[in-house]
């Protein structure tokens, strides 16, 4: 197993808003990068989880996965092809990569959703899409009338696909290619908390070899019992 740091424990920055603390806490962490851009908040971190942890995560996926689902298709049924499931966090690999999330953000780990694996097979895609639900959108009250909007985004590259499935940032036109065990970490607000659209990103179309990612999403308000896409 693998504990998380005494910062990690000391801060436990809620919902993740304001966001300075969060960004000072991820800042205080070796090899990390943050993108030059006053659009959105956005790290990355290369080497944040080991091959070993990545591999084991990967076999988790590919036992439970199932057709990803969205929120709103937008009339678009070949919107998000992927595949999905969701991480049992009493496995004790889920529960380490739990930790890591956690040590590395300083984000009160009530706040986040269970992690969510993802399965790219050649072809297949998520066509450009914010985390965050839209607060006039058909089903926000489905899925934010407990904890609230989505705040910070985690997500990790599992595997490396011998093409393809980069993960574009469009407002700032920022191509980002997969790496074993690099990890991406976003903010989904603006600085006075309303979601910020400048967050819309794709997964794009894995074009040889098959691309596994897990992401992590944090909320407003403490998690409650639910389903989120």
């Amino acid at each position: 197993m693998i504990a998380p740091t005494t910062a990690a424990l000391a801060t436990g920055f809620g919902s993740g808003h304001p966001s300075e603390p969060v960004v000072a806490h991820i800042l205080s962490h070796p090899g990390v990068l943050r993108t030059p851009s006053p659009k959105l908040t956005l790290f990355q971190k290369r080497g944040f989880a080991d091959p070993a942890l990545c591999a084991q995560l990967v076999a988790l996926i590919d036992e439970s996965r199932r057709p990803s689902t969205v929120s709103d298709y937008n009339g678009d049924a070949a919107f998000r092809t992927s595949e999905t499931c969701d991480l049992d966090a009493a496995l004790p690999v889920v529960a380490d990569i739990e930790r890591l999330i956690i040590d590395f953000t300083g984000l009160d780990p009530v706040h986040g959703e269970p992690i969510q694996g993802q399965r790219y097979a050649v072809g297949q895609e998520f066509k450009g899409h914010t985390d965050y639900f839209e607060p006039q959108g058909i089903d926000f009250h489905k899925y934010c009338s407990i904890a609230g909007n989505r705040t910070w985004t985690v997500m990790i590259y599992l595997n490396e696909p011998d093409a393809g499935g980069a993960t574009r940032f469009k407002a700032i036109d920022k191509t980002i290619q997969p790496e074993t065990g690099k990890l991406l970490c976003w903010n989904n607000l603006r600085p006075d908390g309303s979601p910020n659209p400048s967050t819309i990103h794709q997964g794009m179309k894995v074009r040889a070899g098959v691309k596994y990612v897990i992401t992590k999403w944090f909320r407003e308000r403490p998690w409650g019992f639910g389903e989120a896409p």
